[in-house]
């Protein structure tokens, strides 16, 4: 060993030494943050499942492939960190000796090649993000950029520290083929070779080369390890248990479908036996949130693909799932110290601490502690209550989410807190909510007038009690018997049963409100209360039948969302479709058929709670190719279409902030220059009618349901159906 390897070698053991001492340290202290989250014993089930699941998104890449050119760039990169750090390790043979090496591996000329071209891809891959990133850099304050609000410089930093150590490793190898050093052909490694040919014949060129590629390895390690909320770096190393601990791993898709019920201590909370001082409603504080959660702020890469795809923040609101979970995750490590040194209060609002430990603990740490969670800006919150409010839970953001971040579980749970503890919601909430306990449904209607609809129809809509054989109970929903919109829907679904023979029934006056609305607005009491009274209901309905025989059909994708799974939580097992699924399958059978095809240009309009919660894309397309002549799919379609603005319960409050949702969903459709707007959910129907109100286009283009389509091809002379009573 020469001079010049004693001083690499020592250099080298010694930022080692440094950063795996720090890497250490963090590493605990994440995790003994993680832990101050609350229990969920259920993320430990079907580990099979999981470590698939996490080997598909992980290896697989198949969330980032979404996005092309970024996924595969990514991908490329990410198998370099994890392959190359082999020759990190070899590197601390190469400081010692220039002509040493990995051993056993290291001398393997498929070895050779590999990581050859593994390190010319990560090259081009780092490259590509950079560029991205460069290009997308949010240099103006307003602009909507998906980087907007992320720590650019741990960006920026990570990015050329990916491709010092890659440049850093071909030179390694090549002053070795300058030095006769390389044991690799020239076939294998053409790269190397070709760099070797430009570099002197310099022995102590390689341990150089090698310290520096160290030091570089080390220096990241160092920085990631002194900012523990450096996510777009510790993801590297937390994205696998956050993706392992997802919520629904055997789950198609993204989506999350069903809410979480309301949990305290690991348990779902018994209304009938909880105590506001003994059990948690919601959330308050930030250690309130589960483990996961926690993991969940703890992952966050920050690379604002959410924030992107989020209607609120696409029409300027305040909420950005990425500055959101960003912000929980700054206050819940800045309140660590005072949390993990015994302090926290309990669910009476009790300090835990004594005076004494107070007095010892870090100053930061306590001013972090009285910061409220839900707060405005001049009462130091760390969530903005329009922030809070400005949710769809489209799921857009779950959806996109490279690292399976549940966001939306997340704001449901502060807005329990706040609906059920605080009593802190939107006004326009309020009068929905009497309406559920008082009428049953969110408009107030008499229920009474829940079977209006069916007046006017040629034939008889058979009732449950009346008759005992149908096939399947049609849930109409609470839209679909009271709004005039609706109502068309409910018929035109009706009358499409009816003309293929499909033995159905409908519950009439014994319907009620499913409780989605409330649910997601965070009153889970009155959901439950509804529930549970809809499940006795349908079970009466359905009498003995066995679970595959419980069928039933549901015109709005909240109830369908709702009844097929949610339900399951308090003791409801049924087999649930969607109209739209139903009908696709009549057509596909020849109990239905199309004979005549809309024309004038078709678009449609993928609802939220059908597609990305629910997966259901193909019926409604389907259905629609038979019946016309041809979709015109809008930019935004499928797993990434463009929520309607009326989901979270938002149907009932007013959008006082930015651009309305609805209209900038149908300015989209209009551009497809179709002039009609197909659509699968009431909601939808409503969001989207509006718009094309106020865009003034009304009289050019209609807002239909997918099955009123299908009816006007099925019948042609039903292109005008008998109007129901007017209720709402």
């Amino acid at each position: 060993m020469g001079s010049l390897q004693i001083v690499t070698t020592v250099l080298a053991a010694a930022i080692t030494a440094v950063a795996v001492y720090l890497a250490v340290r963090a590493v605990l202290r994440m995790v003994a943050v993680v832990r101050l989250g609350q229990p969920d014993p259920e993320r430990f089930s079907d580990k099979g499942t999981r470590t698939k699941t996490m080997l598909t998104e992980t290896v697989g890449h198949t969330r980032m492939l979404r996005w092309g050119v970024v996924g595969a760039a990514h991908w490329f990169v990410m198998i370099g960190f994890i392959v190359l750090s082999t020759l990190v390790l070899e590197a601390y043979f190469e400081v010692v000796s220039p002509t040493a090496g990995l051993p056993v591996i290291g001398h393997w000329t498929i070895f050779g090649l590999v990581t050859e071209i593994i390190g010319v891809l990560g090259i081009v891959g780092i490259l590509v993000l950079i560029g991205i990133r460069l290009a997308n850099r949010p240099a103006n304050p307003n602009r909507r950029s998906r980087f907007t609000g992320s720590t650019m410089w741990q960006g920026y930093f990570v990015e050329a520290v990916v491709l010092g150590v890659l440049v850093f490793g071909f030179l390694i190898r090549g002053f070795k083929v300058a030095t006769d050093h390389f044991e690799y052909p020239l076939w294998a490694t053409p790269v190397s070779h070709a760099v070797g040919a430009v570099l002197p014949a310099w022995e102590g060129g390689i341990s150089v080369a090698a310290v520096i590629k160290i030091c570089i390895s080390m220096t990241w390690l160092i920085v990631i390890a002194l900012n523990v909320t450096m996510g777009v770096a510790w993801h590297r190393f937390s994205a696998f248990p956050n993706i392992f601990f997802k919520r629904n791993p055997g789950r198609p898709g993204s989506g999350l479908g069903a809410l979480r019920p309301m949990m305290s201590d690991g348990k779902p909370l018994d209304f009938e036996e909880a105590d506001p001082e003994k059990d948690q409603f919601g959330v308050a504080q930030v250690e309130q949130f589960t483990w996961k959660g926690l993991l969940d702020f703890t992952t966050c890469t920050e690379c604002g693909r959410c924030q992107s795809q989020c209607p609120a923040w696409n029409t300027a609101k305040p909420l950005s799932p990425k500055l959101l979970v960003l912000s929980l995750r700054d206050h819940a490590y800045a309140k660590a110290p005072y949390l993990l040194a015994g302090g926290g209060k309990d669910l009476t609002g009790e300090e835990k601490a004594t005076a004494a430990q107070l007095a010892h603990m870090d100053v930061l740490a306590l001013a972090e502690a009285d910061r409220p969670l839900i707060g405005s800006a001049e009462d130091g919150g760390i969530i903005d209550p329009d922030v809070l409010w400005s949710c769809t839970t489209c799921g857009a953001c779950v959806e996109q989410c490279p690292v399976d971040i549940e966001h939306i579980d997340h704001i449901v749970d502060m807005r329990r807190y706040q609906v059920l503890i605080e009593s802190s919601f939107p006004s326009e909430a309020g009068v929905m909510l009497r309406n559920l306990e008082n009428k049953g449904n969110p408009w107030g209607a008499p229920p009474n007038t829940r079977e209006d609809w069916t007046k006017g129809l040629d034939f008889e809509v058979p009732r449950v009690g009346e008759v005992d054989d149908f096939e399947y109970l049609f849930w109409v929903g609470c839209a679909g018997a009271f709004e005039d919109r609706a109502k068309k829907t409910t018929r035109s679904v009706a009358t499409l049963l009816h003309e293929a023979g499909v033995k159905f029934a409908i519950l009439g006056e014994g319907e009620t409100c499913t409780g989605d609305p409330a649910r997601r607005l965070g009153n889970e009491f009155v959901f439950q209360m509804l529930a549970q009274q809809n499940v006795e209901t349908l079970n009466e309905a359905f009498g003995d039948r066995e679970p595959a025989k419980r069928k039933i059909v549901a015109t709005c994708p909240h109830c369908f969302n709702t009844l097929g799974n949610e339900y399951g939580q308090v003791g409801g097992d049924f087999e649930v479709v969607h109209h739209t699924q139903l009908l696709a399958h009549l057509v596909s059978t020849g109990k239905l058929t199309p004979v005549q095809p809309i024309d004038g240009g078709v678009t449609y309009h993928d609802p939220c709670y059908l597609g990305r919660h629910n997966r259901v894309f193909s019926p409604p397309r389907e259905l629609l190719d038979s019946a016309t002549q041809g979709v015109t799919e809008m930019p935004r379609n499928s797993e990434r279409s463009f929520c309607c603005g009326a989901g979270g319960a938002r149907m009932w409050m007013e959008e006082r902030i930015g651009k309305r949702i609805n209209v900038d969903r149908v300015e989209e459709a209009l551009s497809t220059g179709a002039k009609t707007i197909a659509v699968g959910c009431p909601f939808c129907t409503t969001m989207l009618s509006d718009g094309v109100t106020g865009k003034g286009v009304a009289e050019e283009v209609e807002v239909i349901d997918v099955a009123t389509v299908l009816l006007r091809s099925v019948k042609p002379e039903a292109q005008s159906q008998p109007e129901a009573a007017t209720t709402v």
